[in-house]
């Protein structure tokens, strides 16, 4: 039998499949309202720099945490 790896544990399963569904949902919602209302991804690209990473200090990253919400923006701005 082989021994379960960290990434096996069924909370770490459950929340990575909560985060996929999450942004799957988010991403949808964005596109959405981006479409009706175009002015919305620069007010959300302008935000960015306010975000920081919530993590343990020896985990915090704040610029990935923006690096990732700008490729989000960066996503839906080249699918219009």
């Amino acid at each position: 039998m082989s021994q379960p790896t960290p990434d096996s544990d069924p909370q770490i399963v459950d929340a990575r499949r909560r985060e996929m569904a999450i942004e799957h949902l988010l991403f949808g919602t964005l596109r959405f309202l981006a479409q009706r209302h175009p002015e919305l991804l620069d007010d959300l690209d302008a935000s960015v720099d306010h975000l920081w990473d919530k993590g343990p200090d020896a985990e915090r990253d704040d610029e990935a945490v923006r690096h990732v919400a700008r490729r989000f923006i960066g996503s839906l701005r080249a699918e219009r």
